[in-house]
């Protein structure tokens, strides 16, 4: 059955604006992946998602409807990791054994159980590992916008508005992230071929 024009008006402004819980539910994965590559640790990525959440539903009041939901919900995560105990300044290595329990308690990490080659797999592990090692070097301020814009996917704008910079500088910020991940990702290619020899 087909709305009438005027009835299918009606039930828009019935429904009205969207809720805290319709906008915040579908961020919950984008906060989770920034959080742990910021905290590095599942327990204090999950309390800083949950802070996050905790302060963004306080602060909803506030949020100026029309206006970019995403950009400030993220800017909350950001705020909130910057005056925690950890902050951007922090640095952990994770040892193997975390990381294979991070995978459910499983001794294998989930792509040995992948269906491919072992060596597509090794590849693959390799690529992984010598990336996260890359970006875990990177300064603080340009790990964030490759964490915003290579791995959320977010635009140079919503960025700005996340880390209240001028757009100019997300741009720059993210150049110099990505030469600086490729110089590193090469000098670590030829230091492994060093050793080969």
């Amino acid at each position: 059955m087909t709305l009438l024009p005027w009835k299918r008006k009606v039930r828009e402004e019935e429904a009205g604006p969207p809720g805290f819980e319709e906008l915040a539910m579908p961020q919950v994965p984008a906060l989770y992946n920034v959080a742990m590559w910021l905290t590095h640790n599942p327990s204090d990525a999950e309390d800083l998602v949950q802070e996050t959440l905790f302060k963004s539903l306080r602060g909803f009041a506030g949020f100026e409807r029309g206006t970019n939901f995403k950009a400030w919900i993220f800017r909350i995560l950001r705020n909130t990791y910057l005056t925690s105990r950890t902050g951007l300044t922090s640095r952990r290595t994770v040892a193997l054994e975390e990381e294979l329990d991070a995978n459910g308690g499983n001794s294998h990490p989930e792509s040995s159980i992948d269906r491919q080659t072992p060596e597509l797999n090794l590849l693959r592990l390799a690529d992984h590992a010598a990336l996260t090692a890359a970006m875990e070097r990177l300064a603080p301020s340009l790990l964030e916008v490759v964490l915003l814009c290579d791995v959320e996917e977010m635009k140079y704008k919503e960025i700005a508005t996340v880390l209240d910079v001028p757009i100019g500088t997300v741009m720059s910020r993210i150049a110099r992230a990505r030469a600086q991940l490729r110089r590193f990702l090469e000098e670590d290619q030829h230091q492994s071929k060093g050793f080969g020899v």
